[in-house]
């Protein structure tokens, strides 16, 4: 492509632009809010040791994740494209830095997400159902394919259901919000210090606090991988990212609010389920069913979200030439990725029959996550530099600044991930350098093929 060409699709792409601004929002919701709002409150007041800091650390979250999509609008924008990130590592470095992207977004982030939601959503329902572990295990499975069949059939399906479930959430969480204060048994005095000592709050805590933060609001960039099917992506791209990441943001803080009115920060400190103990404390054990119920239908929205965004990052690499053969294929009536979608049906099917359950949040899965936005902000530095002529139907704001401060600010919360949890942290990239020799091979194949 030329320094002065304007936004294209990719010439291979055959999936069709079906998806308004709505639906591209409702997908960033969908993919943000799940279960992390639930579970991580427990281990992010673990870290900070009054209640100010802990809204402060989901006031952060927040405004990183804005800082991220002003970053990934402009990039959305210039590739309105399937694959995210993969084509903007490509496009601004090298295939091998898109691909390496791409391998592990695909098989170990994406995959491995959908394996877990439906094995925590197997284990969720065996509370109402009695289920065994095998059972569990094929429910998850069966779950897996429910979702990636409704996908296969049309982005449309996939859209409306997870249009749907998104309106669910924000209804539900925002009543929440409001009648736990209303009608709730909790105290305003819990919130108290709403702004405490800062000198109690280490530099490392707050880092380490705002992992699971950020593992909370990963999903804020999941329009940008279905671009090529979003009608006028060079507007609604970056839109639906600024709303999206605003309704999630003010949601958060409002719910983190009525967890703190409900519970003491010293018993919210190591809660496995904040979500259920608050509902409980503020409404009895009817509000904890009610809340464990309402987890269930989260769970299968993020679930669907992660189904429908995932197969776009095999495709993308596919049409390049740098994937397993066949896995470019689009449907001919659906005109969805749809090998795509079994591959990774069948990837997923697999990691939760091999393994079973997962942890809910892994840490080498928000350091890979990090890695993978500061290689987005640096691609857009170096397209600047380098492609100042291509047209940009958006340009970040605050550029340089902003996208400067969103870089070391990330860089801050992986050197101490990597510091807290090393292990982890070596997985991730362990997992990402296994993709190199898949590289070599499909790009060794893909220039057999040129000549």
């Amino acid at each position: 492509m030329s320094a002065d060409t304007g936004p294209e699709r990719h010439p291979r792409d055959r999936l069709r632009p079906e998806l308004g601004l709505a639906d591209a929002t409702l997908l960033v919701v969908s993919g943000v809010i799940g279960s992390g709002i639930f579970l991580t409150p427990g281990a992010i007041a673990d870290h900070l040791p009054h209640p100010g800091a802990i809204l402060a650390a989901w006031l952060a979250g927040g405004l990183l994740s804005l800082a991220g999509a002003l970053a990934n609008a402009e990039l959305g924008a210039m590739f309105p494209r399937a694959g995210g990130d993969y084509v903007y590592l490509r496009e601004a470095f090298h295939p091998a830095a898109g691909f390496l992207v791409g391998w592990l977004s695909f098989f170990v982030i994406y995959a491995g997400t959908i394996a877990t939601l439906a094995a925590g959503f197997a284990a969720s329902l065996a509370h109402f159902v009695p289920l065994g572990p095998d059972a569990q295990r094929a429910a998850a499975v069966a779950l897996v394919v429910a979702a990636s069949a409704l996908n296969y059939v049309g982005v449309r399906w996939g859209a409306r259901a997870n249009n749907a479930t998104a309106a669910l959430k924000i209804l539900a969480l925002g009543a929440f919000a409001l009648l736990g204060p209303v009608f709730g048994h909790g105290s305003a005095a819990n919130l108290q210090p709403l702004l405490g000592d800062l000198s109690g709050v280490s530099l490392a805590g707050f880092g380490l606090a705002l992992s699971p933060v950020l593992f909370s609001y990963l999903g804020w960039n999941s329009s940008v991988y279905v671009a090529s099917e979003i009608r006028d992506p060079g507007r609604n791209v970056p839109r639906s990212l600024f709303l999206g990441v605003a309704v999630c943001t003010a949601i958060y803080l409002l719910v983190n609010a009525v967890y703190l009115y409900a519970l003491p920060v010293a018993a919210l400190r190591g809660e496995a389920d904040a979500g259920q103990a608050a509902a409980k404390a503020l409404f009895g054990g009817a509000g904890g069913t009610l809340v464990a119920l309402f987890v269930l239908a989260s769970i299968l929205g993020t679930l669907n979200a992660t189904v429908l965004v995932g197969p776009r990052i095999a495709y993308a690499m596919a049409i390049d030439g740098l994937f397993f053969r066949g896995v470019d294929r689009a449907h001919a009536v659906f005109r969805t990725p749809a090998v795509a979608i079994v591959v990774q049906a069948a990837v997923a099917s697999g990691i939760v029959l091999g393994l079973g359950t997962f942890a809910r949040a892994l840490d080498y899965t928000t350091f890979a996550i990090l890695l993978a936005t500061m290689a987005d902000v640096a691609a857009l530095f170096r397209l600047r530099r380098t492609r100042p002529a291509q047209a940009r139907p958006y340009r970040a704001w605050g550029y340089p600044w902003v996208p400067a401060l969103y870089f070391a600010a990330n860089a801050a919360v992986a050197l101490a991930l990597l510091a807290g949890h090393p292990r982890e942290c070596a997985i991730g990239l362990a997992m990402a350098l296994a993709g190199l020799p898949f590289y070599l091979l499909f790009a060794r194949g893909a220039r057999a093929a040129v000549r």
